[in-house]
């Protein structure tokens, strides 16, 4: 292990500036997906430190909201610095409690450090208005605010990233946080702590929590003093945090589940569409919210899409993602290894054929083969449900409107993919997917200079771009009269 990976890699929770352990002592085993072996452990910290950890965030914000954006701008950027600073020792922590390889790990961690820039910028362009006045002795002015304490719950798949999103604008809009990373992939998120500390901020304007995640995400979810919830996650936690915070009418931004098409048409540059498809799919080892769901193939080109797509799947190369030359890294742990086998027998049960993969890698644990599905049905679950796993079936189709009708048939709306040379047609389809995001001819879309987010059950709000800064702020409307004009 690096030596710096040891400083960043943090067994206890930070609280008010302080780095604690749980009050029961209690702690959470943290282990590594490609070996199975126990990385190290994290506190099992629960409702008694959440509430201390916002208590902590409402008096720094108290502190933090007054200084000035140029103030804030300055800090984000040492922040970026401390990030690629320490790019490898972050990447290689990632890998080791992720399972993702090197190379993704190292893309992540740069992508993190790209946001934390960007709204290192945006702190600076929080701009109002001076509207004009229907009253000739009175002036309309419209000022934007930090809304106060914010909460933060990130998953597994990207453990330091999902929390750049949220940790970055929330302090460049002048709030402050309490988050909680994964129990899974903890140590990501702990070392934002460090980062932050190293950094110069203020001690209570980031807090970080592991452990229950009933317990912590009531409180979050109850106590006043939290003026905003920002969550990434399952639709179906996603619908229970927003109930949960009803009952004090917080701000709420979810970034939920998908269910990405992937649309070649009869016109598409094979090569490209293929290239992209392995992008779009394989990332992560298909572990990502964005991936590709379910990819539809004109007729005219079905067989040789399917035969390219299989023959690049094959010679991914699945490993450790510490190991040189990975491309593919072990799934999570066991139980999504199952849930992807239940699809692949499923889609077999229904006429779908294996083309290549289709069973755990000869590396045992959680590996699983790069898997290609033809002759895939609406009736299949890939249809419905979220795959999370390397496995790609391909659907058929004849005409375009039947292609995006397939693609928006999904109460998901976050990702969409498309290849096509037509642009008539890249207009129209782009127009008819009913989803937040749209790649043309492109199956890696995200950057920190475009709003992320998807519409329908995918979410509401949006990360990254000018708007992401937007949730982390409310609008106060100012008239002012008696002016003597």
């Amino acid at each position: 292990m690096l030596q710096k990976t040891s400083h960043y890699m943090r067994q206890a929770n930070l609280i008010g500036g302080e780095w604690v352990q749980a009050d029961s002592g209690a702690t959470i085993d943290v282990i590594n997906p490609a070996t199975t072996l126990k990385i190290g452990v994290v506190p099992k910290s629960g409702k008694a430190e959440t509430r201390r950890a916002i208590e902590a965030a409402e008096t720094a914000f108290h502190v933090w909201k007054k200084t000035s954006a140029l103030e804030r701008s300055k800090l984000l950027r040492k922040l970026h610095d401390a990030i690629m600073d320490n790019q490898d020792a972050l990447a290689e922590l990632l890998t080791m409690e992720q399972g993702k390889s090197l190379a993704e790990a190292k893309g992540e961690v740069g992508s993190s450090a790209a946001y934390v820039l960007w709204f290192a910028e945006e702190a600076r362009r929080t701009y109002g208005d001076v509207v004009p006045s229907p009253w000739a002795d009175r002036r309309i002015l419209v000022t934007k605010e930090p809304v106060g304490v914010i909460a933060a719950i990130t998953p597994w798949n990207f453990p330091s990233s999902m929390l750049s999103r949220k940790i970055a604008p929330a302090l460049a809009a002048g709030c402050t946080a309490v988050v909680k990373p994964a129990s899974q992939t903890p140590y990501s998120g702990l070392a934002w702590g460090a980062l932050c500390e190293e950094a110069g901020f203020p001690k209570g304007a980031v807090n970080i929590l592991t452990g229950s995640a009933g317990e912590i995400g009531d409180e979050m979810c109850s106590n006043p003093l939290v003026k905003k919830l920002t969550f990434t996650g399952s639709t179906e936690i996603g619908k229970m945090l927003m109930a949960k915070c009803a009952s004090t009418v917080k701000k709420v931004s979810m970034e939920l589940g998908g269910n990405a098409p992937f649309i070649v048409f009869d016109d598409a540059d094979l090569d490209r569409a293929v290239e992209g498809a392995i992008t779009a799919k394989y990332r992560n080892s298909g572990q990502t919210c964005v991936c590709t769901n379910r990819f539809f193939a004109q007729a005219g080109i079905y067989d040789r899409f399917v035969e390219r797509l299989a023959a690049a799947s094959n010679k991914l190369k699945v490993g450790p993602g510490l190991e040189e030359g990975t491309q593919q890294g072990p799934l999570i742990d066991d139980k999504a290894v199952e849930k992807v086998e239940e699809f692949v027998k499923d889609a077999e049960s229904k006429g779908g054929k294996v083309v290549t993969g289709g069973k755990r890698h000869a590396l045992g644990g959680s590996f699983f083969e790069p898997t290609v599905i033809s002759d895939a049905t609406p009736d299949m679950m890939f249809m419905k449900e979220e795959i999370f796993g390397p496995v790609a079936p391909v659907f058929r189709f004849d005409t375009e409107e039947e292609a995006v009708k397939l693609a928006n048939d999904t109460e998901f709306g976050l990702a969409s993919y498309f290849y096509t040379s037509n642009l008539g047609r890249a207009v129209r389809v782009m127009e008819g997917l009913k989803y937040g995001m749209v790649g043309v001819n492109e199956g890696l879309i995200t950057t920190p200079e475009a709003p992320f987010g998807g519409v329908k059950e995918s979410g509401l709000g949006r990360e990254g771009g000018h708007q992401g800064i937007e949730d982390y702020l409310d609008t106060k409307y100012v008239c002012m009269g008696g002016l003597g004009l």
